[in-house]
């Protein structure tokens, strides 16, 4: 069919990197390719078997029938109390939207909220999504650049400068995908101290990687004075609970916006899967504790990879303080050839460590930043050792 019958607003929505370098991994691999693909920010746990219990349970008992739009009460009632427990932020179970992943709810705010034309300032690198969520509901995105001698965080200066007549809502992440920054409570202040000042301004807040949060603390920017109002807590069962395919993700935000936000979900695909609303909710009363075993291997992980690509010539790390990513800087290898090919952007690269080193990891460019890659440590040592030892060895040829 041709690609002039589609939507324009499909004709102008670019396919989600990460699941398009998976999805070359696999072809790769089906073709005998021994890939080992670092593309896909997927948990390599298992679900936990208190949760998987509490499905099955869920499921003897009835639970396959449709659920309330915005959610099971049961569940909205644990996502309440784990926003006091946690964050320190009180969201009755009207101010709660239940969704089919956090990536419905961002879609689902961004549908509700943005008109033609309005702004939408991203903190960039960004996650893939953010940028074409907002485009396909109108809005207008604003990536603004913070670099890795910022240690991929915007200051508030950035923001006030960034900050226009049109500017309706500010999206970021913390702990940070692509990257792994984690914004500290101070940072959190300076910028809602900014925000703050600006009336009809709102901030989608995505704390996924809540969990796996190498420092002391994530504090959540809604907490700041005149936040709570004019902030959307974005959150799910993704990552800190390796439940990737159970697909449950929520939001807290003022009733006003969660009624929006569950209005626009009534139409598309009302309420999520029952059995896995009740096993998340399960999850969520469970002292955040249970699963630290994860984060601990997550840190180990880190600190091996961290080590690994310190020893590539041409690659400069941060060392990110949350989630499983890594994000180098990687225009030391720019203009390096090996006699027969020559590096001239960070495509270059990614296309040589899968086609060459047979390891898939995702283009920057897809983040917003063409001067860096993302690697997924999701992994065991195993692999990650061994897709480091590939990396080195065929980027040494460049010279």
């Amino acid at each position: 069919m041709s690609k002039l019958k589609l939507s324009r607003k499909l004709q102008n929505m670019s396919e989600s990197a990460t699941i398009e370098m998976a999805q070359k991994a696999r072809e790769l691999k089906s073709k005998g390719k021994d890939v080992i693909s670092l593309s896909l920010g997927e948990p390599d746990f298992d679900t936990p078997d208190y949760i998987k219990d509490a499905a099955k349970q869920a499921l003897s008992e009835g639970y396959t029938k449709y659920t309330p739009v915005p959610g099971l009460i049961e569940l909205r009632e644990a996502i309440s109390h784990k926003f006091k427990r946690d964050n320190n932020l009180d969201y009755s179970t009207k101010e709660i939207v239940v969704s089919t992943g956090a990536k419905q709810c961002i879609a689902n705010v961004c549908l509700a909220l943005l008109d033609e034309g309005d702004e939408v300032i991203i903190f960039t690198p960004y996650w893939v999504s953010y940028f074409e969520i907002v485009k396909f509901a109108g809005g207008t995105p604003k990536p603004l650049y913070a670099g890795i001698d910022q240690d991929y965080k915007v200051t508030a200066s950035q923001l006030q400068a960034a900050i226009s007549d049109k500017t309706k809502m500010i999206i970021f992440s913390s702990p940070s995908n692509p990257t792994g920054s984690v914004y500290t409570a101070e940072e959190l202040e300076a910028l809602s101290k900014v925000i703050s000042n600006y009336k009809d301004l709102y901030v989608l807040a995505d704390e996924i990687y809540e969990y796996i949060n190498f420092t002391a603390k994530n504090p959540s920017i809604a907490t700041y004075d005149g936040m709570k109002e004019r902030t959307i807590t974005v959150n799910g069962m993704s990552k800190g609970f390796a439940m990737t395919g159970w697909r449950i993700g929520y939001m807290g935000a003022p009733e006003w916006i969660a009624g929006a936000c569950g209005t626009v979900q009534g139409q598309f695909t009302s309420g999520t899967c029952a059995f896995s609303q009740k096993a998340a909710a399960i999850a969520l009363a469970e002292d955040p504790a249970k699963q630290s075993y994860m984060k601990e291997k997550y840190i180990e992980r880190k600190q091996l990879v961290k080590a690994g690509l310190d020893n590539i010539d041409g690659f400069r790390s941060n060392d990110p303080q949350g989630a499983f990513y890594f994000f180098p800087n990687v225009t030391g290898l720019f203009g390096k050839s090996n006699g027969k090919r020559i590096i001239n952007s960070v495509n270059d690269i990614v296309d040589i460590l899968l086609m060459e080193a047979n390891v898939a990891v995702v283009t920057g460019e897809a983040f917003g930043d063409p001067s860096s890659l993302r690697i997924s440590y999701a992994a065991s040592n195993e692999i990650l050792e061994e897709a480091l030892k590939r990396m080195r060895d065929t980027l040494s040829q460049y010279r």
